[in-house]
């Protein structure tokens, strides 16, 4: 398949990689169908966050087509399935998980290790962002393999289409949390800076979150 791989500092290329396959019982492959570059990529193609390495396949924001299940999804995906896949990869099982604090998830960073002496505490797993958050290829590719899948999905009409819907990967509720953790109103004057896309999404945010408390 083809995906786009660092290569270093500057240096990303679309290259031909393996095709993904099955790791785990809990892993599904799905064929992408629209990606996006999130500004927080550009942190990796400036070489500003250690522990890349070549062959590293980028992007955390993308969604697709169900294409293969392993035997542990015990029904939740099934092929055809159409999915946006989230930038935090949720095993659903931990204490962080059930406590809804996604992002601290304690199982599915495979480089636990690394990020417990990097950043004193681990994060989560994280789809093309490091080697410090798992080192899982991500989904500027052609396929996808997404860990805990039977968790790590969110199940989407065939009614609207992929760009009314590829946000709901990343900075989309990014804002939705900025602004539910600010309590924020309608009165409230949002400023942006370099954050400026994620910010505009917040100012949305607000009025839905009255809405829903």
């Amino acid at each position: 398949m083809r995906a786009l791989v660092w290569h270093g500092k500057e240096d990303i290329r679309c290259d031909e990689v393996d095709d993904p396959e099955i790791e785990h019982p809990r892993d599904a492959i799905i064929r992408v169908t629209s990606c996006a570059i999130c500004g927080s990529d550009l942190h990796l193609f400036q070489n500003l966050i250690p522990a890349m390495k070549p062959g590293d396949i980028m992007g955390h924001e993308a969604m697709g087509e169900v294409v293969e299940v392993g035997s542990g999804i015990a029904g939740k995906l099934k092929k055809g399935d159409r999915v946006v896949v989230p930038f935090t990869i949720i095993c659903g099982d931990c204490d962080q998980c059930k406590r809804g604090n996604f992002s601290v998830g304690e199982r599915s960073n495979r480089r636990k290790d690394l990020a417990d002496k990097v950043f004193g505490h681990t994060t989560a797993g994280l789809f093309g962002y490091t080697h410090l958050t798992g080192g899982y290829p991500g989904g500027q590719a052609e396929y996808l393999r997404v860990p805990f899948a039977d968790a790590t999905h969110i199940k989407v009409p065939d009614g609207l289409s992929d760009e009314q819907l590829l946000f709901l990967s990343d900075i989309f509720p990014t804002g939705w949390q900025a602004a539910c953790s600010a309590r924020s109103s309608r009165r409230t004057r949002l400023r942006s800076g370099a954050a400026a896309p994620t910010v505009r999404w917040q100012s949305g945010a607000p009025s839905c979150w009255e809405r829903n408390r």
